[in-house]
């Protein structure tokens, strides 16, 4: 179980990390991240932490494509993570 946790903290601080990167590059018109890699590492589990971090730094908060797509891996993640749970695969132990 602990390394499906640093999992989960490793992916979403990628997340974190190219989401503000992207956003520094896009006010100093340099190299941006692509939208096909932010969406893929949300997809690998950094959809909460990307997320937070476009709301916190106000980045991409105007394409529809991640207010609406990156919501909607969220609930896909939890509905998976939820079943797994369910079906005893994923058990949490405190």
């Amino acid at each position: 179980m602990i390394y499906f946790w640093i999992y989960v903290a490793f992916i979403n601080l990628l997340a974190l990390i190219l989401t503000v990167r992207d956003k520094n590059a896009a006010k100093r018109d340099y190299w941006r991240i692509k939208e096909r890699t932010l969406i893929f590492v949300a997809i690998l589990g950094g959809s909460i932490a990307m997320m937070v971090t476009m709301k916190l730094i106000r980045h991409k908060t105007r394409h529809v494509k991640f207010m609406v797509g990156i919501p909607f891996i969220i609930v896909l993640q939890a509905a998976v993570v939820g079943l797994l749970v369910w079906k005893g695969i994923l058990l949490f132990q405190w």
